[in-house]
């Protein structure tokens, strides 16, 4: 068998682990669902080997998207971490077979303490099962190792479970791409979403010129305003060095002679200096344009563009 037909064949291992998971759906995901959103505490997700990586991910991407969480690795948890646990808070504990037996020790503290325990495990008669509140089931068909020994299917059903959860609880939240943003400051979509447009746009030497300006005027002002555009009196009309090619095209003979008023475009796009840069961003999307004028109280105050947005 080639390697691309043992890959193929993976996935349809792993594509069928995932389909099984709605077969396995109960009662039992609404009711972790509504725990979770009501706990005053956090969520403390446990997990050993592939399970604690898997588990890991998960408590990322929750993190990220408004569930206060965090990872405890079931060793050190047992020698010292439990004191980090809160009565307050949900214990979700992940763990295949439902034996791990770092992770099963840990269940007469969380008792005691008074845990909401959540488990993710493949087997509901586990023990890990039986002394939870809310079991969730993600028992596979098949691993895609050929030995069945590598957790391979089981732990994208267990990530795909965990996905699920994050969801579930992002739409019950109404969390929004803003919210996001505030999580992830750093990165592009944090930018687009934080940022206004006074942050970015290019304000220093615009290009400004009068609509008498001569064909010679237009080329010079947009060559050294190095922005591909002219802005016409305050904003009156806009010329792209698109237009200019147009104009080149169409009247050879005249060209020579236009003014800016002549083949400008009037009224062109503007966009507020408050605005955020999502904003400016969606408007040229559906505007097919790759620049817009700033303005700040009816007054033309920058440009921002495309690329502006896509650094």
């Amino acid at each position: 068998m080639s390697a691309i037909d043992i890959a193929k064949r993976v996935f349809d291992i792993e594509a069928e682990a995932i389909t099984h998971l709605k077969q396995l759906l109960d009662d039992n995901f609404a009711r972790s669902v509504d725990a979770i959103l009501k706990t005053q505490g956090r969520l403390v997700i446990c997990g050993m080997g592939k399970s604690g990586l898997i588990g890991k991910k998960i408590m990322a991407t929750l993190a990220s998207t408004g569930t206060p969480c965090f990872f405890m690795h079931p060793g050190e948890a047992f020698h010292g971490d439990l004191g980090m646990i809160s009565p307050k808070d949900i214990f979700l504990a992940i763990s295949n077979s439902g034996e791990t037996e770092e992770v099963i020790k840990l269940i007469p503290f969380l008792k005691d303490n008074g845990n909401i325990i959540i488990s993710m495990t493949g087997r509901p008669e586990s023990t890990l099962a039986k002394n939870s509140e809310f079991h969730l089931n993600i028992a596979v068909p098949q691993e895609a190792c050929p030995h069945q020994l590598a957790p391979t299917s089981s732990t994208t059903a267990t990530l795909v479970m965990g996905d699920a959860l994050a969801v579930a609880l992002m739409e019950a939240r109404d969390f929004q791409p803003q919210d996001f943003a505030r999580f992830h400051p750093g990165g592009s979509l944090g930018r687009k979403l934080l940022t206004r447009v006074k942050h970015e746009m290019k304000s220093e030497n615009l290009p400004f010129i009068p609509a008498t300006a001569s064909m010679k005027e237009i080329i010079h002002t947009m060559t050294d305003g190095r922005l591909g555009l002219c802005i016409v009196n305050d904003g009156e009309g806009i010329i792209t060095d698109g237009d200019l090619r147009r104009q080149m095209e169409e009247n050879t003979d005249t060209f020579l002679q236009k003014t800016a008023g002549d083949i400008m475009k009037r009224q062109p796009k503007t966009i507020d200096a408050e605005a955020r840069l999502s904003d400016a961003e969606e408007m040229m999307t559906q505007q097919k344009i790759t620049s817009l004028l700033v303005s700040d109280q009816n007054r033309i105050v920058g440009v921002i563009q495309i690329y502006d947005l896509n650094r």
